[in-house]
């Protein structure tokens, strides 16, 4: 890591939030941007400068990632923050929303406030912790939405539960846009869910697996946002993965509806087959869905009715994954392949690259409120310096997450990050480079 200048000539930039997809130089001083654009192709370099040949490569606004468990506190053993941190920058993240499903759960001012100064302390990265939307996690109780929202909490959420009680999440929603804050929730119900364990279906039978039906996602959602327009809150479904869930959201939207909606990239880039022989790693929740959803999700991302999309980020240590399929915890880790991953919809043609990076940079820090996810001048200095077109294969020894329940193993991929900086500074450099 150095505090000096950094210089990347001659590179193409790609910056959403500014519209920008074009061959220049970026400077960055004392940690923000000085310039990035073609008017910095002759503009010099500042005195002691690190500097790097882009040509052939690309840089990124560093990727703000909106869905990401740690185990930190509570369940070290599967991840802690400074080890998500190191999985993230490895992955050209460079700002992370961690969720509250800890243990003590973060659903108060001093427990926040443990996490953001332990992410200061040990983390390569910026984390913004998200704090619960009821004590405990319970569903009963809401939290000090007002007191952790002036803590500097970006986001309320219940983490991996959907809340039941429609009277209480109008409760919710009512104080969260008092407070300006954005509640965060997954929609899948419960008891329509059941023992279920993956999509429900013809694969489902053949497996005999019991499935999980698509109501269980659309019904919760479908309230929601009707509570979202009668209390005029600022509402973002978590993760949606049907083709119905984006019409119904589309159709919200058209109605102004101040909603908005991620999508795991699991579910644009993997559907129900990939679970073939009982393959927990793609034990998800919500879970792998036909190929007709996974193409209306990749349609839903293009056209702008799904707005970010997030890792959601997973960790589980083998015991938990290493049992017959139903008896396996859901859940996969995503920091490292978010980028590579996404970027097999741009080498397709199924999705513009400009669309992709805004989906992972200016859209989710536009939804936290936070000065990230650009290279404007005078923003901080986070980015990514990717080869668009490498091929590389995600194996085991590559991943830095300290659990290694990726669906993506040993996936091949192109587009490789080569570099990650925060505020001005390496934290994470690609071996050989």
């Amino acid at each position: 890591m150095s505090d000096r200048p950094l210089v990347i000539e001659k590179t193409r930039i790609v910056d959403p939030a500014r519209g920008l997809d074009a061959v220049g130089t970026i400077i960055a001083v004392d940690g923000r941007i000085a310039a990035a654009g073609p008017d910095a192709l002759n503009q010099g370099r500042p005195d002691g400068a690190t500097v790097i040949d882009g040509q052939g490569l690309a840089v990124l606004p560093g990727l703000v990632d909106a869905r990401v468990f740690i185990g930190e506190p509570g369940g070290e053993h599967r991840e802690t923050i400074a080890s998500a941190s190191a999985a993230a920058a490895a992955g050209g993240v460079t700002s992370i929303l961690t969720m509250p499903d800890t243990n003590p759960v973060i659903d108060d001012v001093a427990i926040a406030e443990f996490v953001m100064r332990t992410a200061r302390e040990t983390a390569l990265v910026n984390v913004f912790p998200a704090a619960a939307l009821t004590k405990g996690l319970a569903g009963k109780d809401m939290t000090e939405i007002g007191l952790l929202a002036d803590a500097g909490v970006r986001a309320f959420t219940e983490g991996r539960k959907t809340l039941a009680d429609p009277a209480l999440m109008r409760r919710i929603m009512t104080y969260a846009r008092d407070f300006g804050a954005v509640v965060m929730h997954e929609t899948q119900d419960a008891a329509l869910a059941g023992h279920g364990v993956m999509n429900e279906g013809l694969l489902a039978s053949w497996l005999g697996l019991p499935g999980i039906p698509g109501e269980a996602e659309i019904i919760p959602l479908e309230r929601d946002l009707r509570l979202a327009a009668l209390t005029g809150c600022r509402y973002h479904a978590a993760k949606i993965s049907l083709g119905e869930s984006a019409a119904v959201l589309s159709a919200a939207k058209r109605r102004g509806v101040a909603a908005t909606a991620g999508v795991s990239i699991n579910h644009l880039a993997l559907n129900e087959n990939d679970v073939g022989q009982y393959r927990t790693f793609f034990r998800l929740s919500p879970p792998l869905r036909r190929e007709e959803d996974r193409l209306a999700m990749v349609d839903a991302l293009a056209n702008g009715t799904i707005d970010i999309i997030v890792s959601s980020h997973d960790p589980q240590d083998a015991d938990d994954k290493r049992r017959p399929f139903a008896e396996a915890e859901a859940g996969a880790i995503g920091l490292e392949t978010l980028l590579p991953a996404a970027l097999r919809l741009h080498h397709s043609g199924a999705v513009p690259l400009m669309r992709i990076v805004e989906a992972m940079t200016a859209a989710p820090a536009k939804l936290l409120g936070i000065d990230r996810g650009t290279l404007k001048p005078g923003a901080p200095a986070d980015l990514a310096l990717v080869d668009l077109d490498r091929p590389f294969v995600f194996s085991e020894e590559l991943i830095r997450s300290r659990s290694k329940n990726s669906a993506f193993e040993n996936a091949r991929f192109e587009g490789q990050v080569l570099r990650t900086v925060v505020s001005g500074r390496t934290v994470f450099e690609a071996a050989g480079e």
